[in-house]
């Protein structure tokens, strides 16, 4: 689509090969760099992206290529907060990252809710932007459980991935700021009171 509005079948067989092999993002380069089409061209792959992404075979084709967790408790902790979010049918999983470790666990194994990482570290928030399914939250890191859990449930809600009554499974790693210490996952209901300020 650099000179075309319209793409070419071998490009939108690229995307939507890339979507279905599991790529966290596809991006384009002389498109929007240089060239005539670039606001279509990305309005194009996006539609690709969706259209591939509600195809009914998606998500057996995703689960199909899933690779086994790791014998370690991170990994152990990852794909049972995917399992529970599934069954449960949860509003978001919340993770409390600061190296972006743990939100990459639980995005491998592409969960149906929405994963809100929440991260005092910027560097870290920018780098998962680009993570499949994930939706970035830079903030202070909590006090202690309580307050994890409680900042989760409302960050989950004023973004809008939860709703008050609904629940939400939140990953962190316990002593608190430990880098690559996930080691904790708790299902909590999100209240009314959530929408104060955070």
């Amino acid at each position: 689509m650099i000179a075309s509005p319209v793409p070419t079948r071998a490009e939108v067989s690229d995307v939507a090969t890339a979507i279905f092999e599991g790529a966290d993002a596809v991006m384009l380069s002389a498109e929007s760099a240089a060239g005539q089409y670039p606001v279509e061209a990305v309005a194009t792959m996006n539609r690709i992206a969706e259209e591939v992404e509600s195809d009914p075979l998606y998500r057996t084709i995703i689960h199909a290529q899933r690779t086994e967790p790791e014998p370690t408790g991170a990994d152990a902790i990852a794909a049972a907060a995917r399992q529970i979010a599934d069954t449960l049918d949860l509003a978001a999983i919340a993770c409390w990252t600061f190296s972006g470790s743990t939100a990459l666990r639980v995005a491998r194994e592409r969960p149906k809710s929405p994963v809100v990482a929440i991260s005092p570290n910027l560097a870290t928030a920018r780098r998962l932007s680009l993570v499949w399914g994930v939706h970035c939250v830079v903030a202070e890191d909590a006090h202690d459980q309580d307050d994890m859990i409680d900042r989760a449930c409302r960050f989950s809600f004023r973004d809008g991935f939860a709703k008050a009554g609904q629940r939400v499974i939140v990953v962190a790693g316990v002593p608190l700021g430990t880098p690559g210490a996930t080691n904790m996952l708790r299902i909590s209901f999100v209240g009314s009171e959530s929408s104060t300020e955070i």
